[in-house]
């Protein structure tokens, strides 16, 4: 059984955020981390490889040092790594992206490919049922629990305060939430591995099937108006009533100022 994550490293908020002059997050600049959600759908298919022996590979497409996510994801035991990386590939939007994606993963071998919900850097949840659209497979989205039965694939998915419990033939691509699991640490032995792991990198011409018409920030039909840094709320109103009543009369006046009661 093959098993393909796709994992992005994402900026850390922690660290701040800086921006290029056309809008788009200036990565190289910031601090990263691997995305939450795609660490947990690493998580699931390493469960996959503890249960079954699957065969684990992450994909990853951006600048050259996104390949620090890639050694960090064999160090938690994957067993392969992809880095997709060219010029031309930079400014990407969720279409762009999950082109690029779709055709490495043409030259690929998998079974399963999982990815996480969304990223948090983009918040889209685009980019994981985009790959399946392209690649022609079934998708399953929102996955709290993944389990294997033969050739197929059987998620509980969430669903507004219920669940529903899908079974999907492979090839198929499921979307991971955080809550799916507690991903586990790195090991000692595994970061050794990661040091000397062969990161296979592919570049545009190594794509199957794709047009540089849809490739990059020219490929991208989101156009993006402006971009900020989170902006910092004020003091806001304060006030000092003399009795509780006055309090309760203050709040409620406001609340019907506003249309709320």
């Amino acid at each position: 059984m093959k098993v393909i994550v796709c994992i992005k490293q994402v900026p850390d908020t922690k660290g701040g955020v800086q921006f290029n002059p056309d809008g788009t997050l200036n990565r190289g600049a910031m601090l990263t981390i691997m995305n939450p959600d795609d660490k947990a759908g690493l998580e699931a298919a390493l469960r996959l490889k503890d249960q079954y022996g699957a065969e684990v590979t992450v994909l990853t497409m951006g600048l050259p040092k996104a390949a620090d996510v890639l050694q960090e994801a064999i160090a938690m035991g994957a067993d392969k790594g992809v880095l997709v990386t060219d010029r031309v590939l930079g400014g990407a939007d969720t279409w762009a992206t999950s082109t690029t994606i779709a055709g490495a993963l043409r030259k690929l071998d998998y079974d399963l490919i999982i990815t996480g919900r969304q990223a948090i850097d983009g918040d889209t949840a685009q980019v994981g049922p985009q790959i399946a659209e392209h690649l022609g497979i079934p998708v399953i989205s929102y996955a709290q629990e993944i389990k294997v039965d033969g050739d197929s694939v059987i998620v509980k998915r969430q669903y507004d305060d219920g669940y529903h419990m899908l079974k999907a033939k492979m090839p198929c691509l499921v979307t991971a939430l955080s809550e799916l699991n507690e991903p586990r640490y790195m090991t000692p032995g595994g970061i050794f591995d990661a040091v000397n792991a062969e990161i296979t990198t592919l570049g545009r011409a190594d794509l199957v099937d794709v047009d540089d018409s849809n490739l990059g920030l020219k490929g991208s039909p989101t156009k993006i108006a402006k971009a900020s840094d989170k902006v910092r709320k004020g003091a806001g109103e304060k006030v000092v009533p003399d009795s509780p009543d006055e309090a309760v009369s203050y709040i409620v006046g406001k609340l019907k100022d506003k249309h709320v009661i």
